[in-house]
């Protein structure tokens, strides 16, 4: 069968019906990721947090490009002097996203320049990393199952128009600078629902998800970036105060519906309901698992907390929802306290049973909390 070829520009439309259903589907999870956020902003670990959230999520997007690490991989491996390449796109990833955070909150917008920041630190000595790290490609690609054109699903537009094609993706993402609406020709059926650039953020996060990934605008990589600019689209919509909405792990467990619902947004008669269903439930999945997850954590930091007595005690163990393998020397680091202080802290709060020392360790002795731990490795 022969592969589907290129793109139509945004805006993108359904069936008026359809648009019904999303707005209804739509109103229940902005309602859930609306409480994830209330409750984000209110708890005493929400900081601390985001480092674990970010992990939990580089894992799991990086395992849809076929990577076999574990979230436990890289607790365990965290303060390993060298990294497995696998390690390496992880950290990566993560690294990438604090740096959209970083540029988000100084009020800098997702841009094509922005794009190409985060690339260049995604595919920093990753596989892929030496052809074009930071730069759109220059030669044609395709997707399928083997390396080869004849096995293509999906071939995407040619190279010369990937700017053209960003600079409609960048237009509908942030909309026109003095307010023109966007070019609706291509759509000319009377009797759909036109999907422009004023919908709510989450169509639209899925909208701009789905047709970066059909640009395919790097020759590696874009699949992880698409990724994070979901959870960095989210904090520029104010939808989210923080980048804590990660649905990789959703995708994931539904990789093959996930790429097929994508090939069907391509050509020159997209599917867009499909889709846009498929992502609001992915959503949907995910934000009350986050807003469980959340509640659980400050449950147990709340417990530990009033086991801890002064407050370095204090300081170090909340510090361990950012680093649930945590040493004296980073704990020292992080916590601004002499390093004699991060270890006998520790080890007061492996006597309470609120950490665990690695007892097989001589230097570098790490300390894991695994009531954290238990949250993110399910």
């Amino acid at each position: 069968m022969a592969p589907i070829k290129g793109i139509n520009k945004l805006p993108a439309s359904i069936k008026v019906e359809q648009a019904a259903e999303l707005f209804m589907k739509m109103a229940t999870v902005s309602s859930a990721i609306s409480r994830l956020d209330e409750k984000f902003r209110h708890s005493v670990v929400k900081s601390d947090l985001i480092n674990t959230l970010a992990l939990k999520e580089s894992v799991q997007s990086t395992r849809i490009e076929g990577t076999q690490v574990t979230f436990t991989d890289m607790v365990n491996e965290a303060h390993k002097s060298e990294q497995k390449q696998e390690h390496i796109e992880v950290l990566n990833y993560r690294r990438a996203l604090y740096l959209g955070q970083e540029r988000i909150n100084n009020g800098y917008p997702i841009t094509t320049r922005l794009i190409l920041e985060l690339h260049h630190v995604l595919m920093d000595g990753a596989r892929g990393a030496n052809t074009n790290r930071g730069e759109f490609r220059k030669i044609p690609n395709w997707i399928g199952p083997t390396g080869r054109l004849e096995d293509a699903v999906y071939v995407p537009i040619d190279a010369s128009e990937i700017e053209s094609y960003l600079m409609n993706w960048e237009t509908y993402l942030n909309k026109h600078p003095y307010g023109e609406k966007m070019d609706i020709s291509h759509l000319s059926d009377d009797t759909v629902y036109i999907l422009d650039e004023n919908i709510h953020p989450l169509l639209k996060v899925a909208i701009l998800h789905a047709q970066f990934e059909s640009i395919h605008p790097f020759l590696d990589g874009n699949g992880r970036l698409g990724r994070i600019l979901i959870a960095l689209y989210m904090m520029q919509s104010e939808q989210l105060s923080s980048p804590i909405f990660f649905v990789s792990e959703e995708l994931e467990k539904q990789r093959a519906k996930y790429y097929h619902l994508l090939n069907e947004t391509r050509g020159k008669n997209p599917k867009w309901y499909n889709w846009l269903n498929f992502f609001l439930d992915a959503s949907q999945r995910m934000a009350e698992k986050l807003n469980v997850l959340l509640d659980q954590a400050e449950q147990i930091a709340r417990t530990g907390l009033a086991k801890c007595d002064g407050h370095s005690e204090r300081l170090v163990y909340l510090m361990t929802f950012r680093y649930p393998n945590i040493t004296a020397v980073q704990a020292a680091e992080h916590a601004n306290i002499a390093a004699s202080t991060a270890r006998r802290t520790l080890n007061a709060l492996s006597e309470k049973e609120l950490v665990f020392k690695d007892q097989t360790q001589r230097r570098n002795v790490e300390y894991f909390n695994y009531d954290v731990l238990g949250l993110f490795d399910k």
